[in-house]
């Protein structure tokens, strides 16, 4: 099956995934996740970048040799750190960033990676980086994601004119933040400016997703209780399976180019301060993916479905089903039958409408009253 006609087939119905109907399980993996990135934000210390723990940072430009093994060997013998961080930085360029080092300190490594990369030591230059400068950028980008919730919750409820919906995005937006943040914890990635930068870009790419999902879900539930054909949560899961392909493109055709940085720019090429931006665009894209499909509207349903009137047509709805399977079971008549669904639309509150029927002399247009002459 082309992916043409596959999609057809998921937008028709005629083809689904029951993913509003397995949304206990989505929220059991989803808390899963969240339990064990909040455990190691408490067990386990970060990986900071020198941007939040401080500390002096030299780049050697013009190098002949890029290995970091000469790098590790002069910090070992003339710093004080035993685990100073090398990358390369360009086609010709290294960065050591250690702990923080004195005047006579600094100088020594200075020389000592001049003469070790075969340069001159004015193409060695050293800079300090307080842990005051990370920590003010950091504080600014909670403020930032906080007043950005705040934000997101007046604009959803106030276009989709529901509370349930405005929950779910937020939900779904709490856990790429917090997954995405676990990821880089447990795995000891390096977490700097760029991360978090990257994380607040992601919270954006979610939500563009989930308002795409939940645009469709209104459309379909708008006119819920004028029909006995779906319930509140099927309605739902057409509205996901509907703008399953599109998602799944849209986070394709975001994936290709963070890819393309991430393999061949940081891979092949060698452009390490693309690393950290580019890895947690990886990471958190493909979890907003995952969330604004698995998360976002099951959350919205299932909060939606605390409604009384939705409860009410759902178990209308499900009734209307039982009685259609014990009607052809038994043979009822189709008086019979025709009246207990008029009885069933009645007690749900749904006009019943006949097709070819009269609807009433009040629902005939007026004729204008002509003036004799």
């Amino acid at each position: 099956m082309s992916m043409y006609s596959f999609g057809n087939s998921l937008y028709s119905g005629r083809r689904s995934f029951n993913v509003i109907g397995k949304r206990n399980i989505w929220f059991g993996i989803a808390i899963v996740a969240i339990v064990i990135s909040l455990l190691s934000f408490a067990i386990k210390s970060p990986n900071l970048g020198i941007e939040f723990r401080g500390g002096s940072q030299f780049t050697v430009s013009g190098a002949a040799s890029l290995s970091h093994d000469v790098a590790y060997q002069v910090i070992k013998e003339v710093g004080k750190d035993d685990a100073p961080r090398v990358s390369t930085v360009g086609t010709n360029g290294v960065r050591v960033q250690t702990v923080q080092l004195d005047d006579q300190q600094t100088q020594q490594v200075k020389d000592a990676l001049a003469k070790a990369y075969a340069v001159p030591v004015n193409e060695v230059t050293s800079t300090y980086i307080g842990p005051s400068w990370g920590q003010d950028i950091l504080s600014k980008a909670i403020r930032a994601m906080i007043v950005f919730m705040v934000l997101v919750s007046i604009v959803m409820i106030g276009y989709f004119r529901s509370w349930t919906i405005a929950v779910g995005a937020i939900g779904a937006l709490l856990h790429d933040f917090v997954v995405t943040l676990g990821v880089y914890w447990i795995l000891g990635l390096e977490i700097t400016p760029a991360t978090i930068i990257g994380i607040l870009t992601i919270l954006g790419y979610s939500l563009y997703d989930t308002v795409v999902v939940f645009d469709k879900v209104r459309e379909n539930t708008q006119k819920l209780r004028a029909q006995s054909a779906y319930t509140f949560a099927e309605s739902a899961n057409l509205a996901i399976n509907q703008t399953l392909i599109r998602s799944l493109n849209t986070s394709l055709t975001g994936l290709l180019p963070v890819i393309s940085v991430l393999f061949i720019g940081v891979g092949f090429l060698g452009a390490d301060t693309l690393r950290d931006l580019a890895l947690v665009m990886f990471v958190g894209m493909i979890l907003s993916t995952l969330s604004s499909i698995f998360l976002a509207a099951p959350l919205a349903v299932a909060l939606g479905m605390r409604n009384k009137d939705i409860r009410s047509h759902t178990e209308m709805v499900e009734q209307m089903r039982k009685n259609a399977v014990e009607i052809a079971s038994n043979n009822v008549d189709a008086q019979t039958r025709n009246k207990m669904e008029s009885d069933m639309l009645a007690n749900a509150g749904i006009e019943e409408r006949v097709a070819g029927g009269h609807l009433g002399q009040r629902s005939q247009p007026k004729r204008k009253k002509r003036n004799k002459k």
